[in-house]
């Protein structure tokens, strides 16, 4: 368990967002609904490429209980290719523009572009969720800075088209955890403040099998960073092999989806306070279950 004292809340541009505490009346992770409007992500992609189908999508995995939305435009699978800045604004902003409106939970834009981040936060997102840790796009850092939004930092080795070729680590969940400290450190110094910080150990992101599982087993080292911790696991590679060894046969997306629930589940006892997850009903379900009584 976390020697420094957990945070009980994420300060957002607008509102905040209290957290799971041992203490406080949440016992259960956040769950983050995932509102992928792109035609190649690598599991929903093309299903909610449109902004009506995307907008209803958000809306009912509100309905099936998630506490805030993640809206992407550009697929960070492995061995993808950039999405240009004004095709990502495109697909993003009038998406963004309406759950902001409608779905009453703070939205989220998943992007490495700073272009794209202010035009999502001029159209009423809270958060900017950056899988390069703000690293990126030198412009991003000065917008997270000026715009007093939420940020979740997240780790990755090497990039989207190239950080699956090879991946090592002599120590993959102390080296991830040292990034992430100094990434935070990088942030307060720039003049963000802590409460305003999440960070993400990037599981699939440059990782092999044995490296995401580590960081599942060890996931409760990151409360030691002080600020919320979320994990972004969901349909994953390694669920899928996971539970194609223990089945004997191809796992189905529904056979990922309960995967996806079994580890939330397990992040939730390691204290983990945020999940980014697909079946938002299927896992908040699983997450009540296991919080019941606790």
């Amino acid at each position: 368990m976390a020697t420094t004292p957990l945070p009980t809340a994420w300060q957002l541009r607008s509102t905040r967002l209290v957290l799971p505490h041992p203490t406080g009346p949440l016992r259960r992770p956040l769950v983050m609904g995932i509102v992928n409007v792109t035609p190649d992500s690598f599991s929903d992609g093309g299903r909610h490429a449109a902004v009506d189908a995307a907008v209803a999508h958000g809306l009912r995995l509100v309905a099936e209980g998630a506490d805030l939305l993640d809206v992407g435009g550009e697929s960070t699978r492995p061995f993808s290719t950039p999405v240009d800045t004004a095709e990502e604004i495109r697909r993003t902003a009038e998406v963004v523009r309406r759950l902001a409106r409608e779905s009453g939970v703070p939205v989220s834009i998943d992007t490495s572009k700073a272009a794209v981040a202010e035009h999502a936060l001029e159209c009423g997102a809270e958060i900017i969720n950056d899988v390069t840790g703000l690293e990126g796009d030198l412009a991003m850092l000065a917008l997270a800075v000026a715009s007093r939004a939420g940020i979740c930092a997240m780790h990755m080795q090497g990039t989207p088209a190239t950080m699956q070729i090879d991946p090592r680590y002599s120590d993959v969940v102390e080296e991830i955890y040292q990034w992430l400290a100094a990434r935070r450190d990088t942030l307060l110094a720039a003049g963000i403040d802590q409460g305003r910080i999440c960070l993400d150990p990037g599981i699939g992101f440059g990782k092999t099998h044995a490296h995401n599982l580590a960081l599942v087993s060890h996931a409760g080292r990151f409360l030691d960073l002080g600020c919320p911790i979320l994990v972004g696991h969901s349909r994953k590679g390694f669920i899928g092999k996971a539970l194609e060894q223990a089945l004997g046969r191809a796992a189905t997306e529904s056979d990922r989806d309960a995967g996806t629930a079994g580890i939330a589940c397990r992040l939730a006892a390691a204290g983990i306070q945020i999940v980014r997850v697909h079946a938002v009903g299927f896992v908040r379900s699983a997450l009540e279950g296991f919080s019941a009584g606790a």
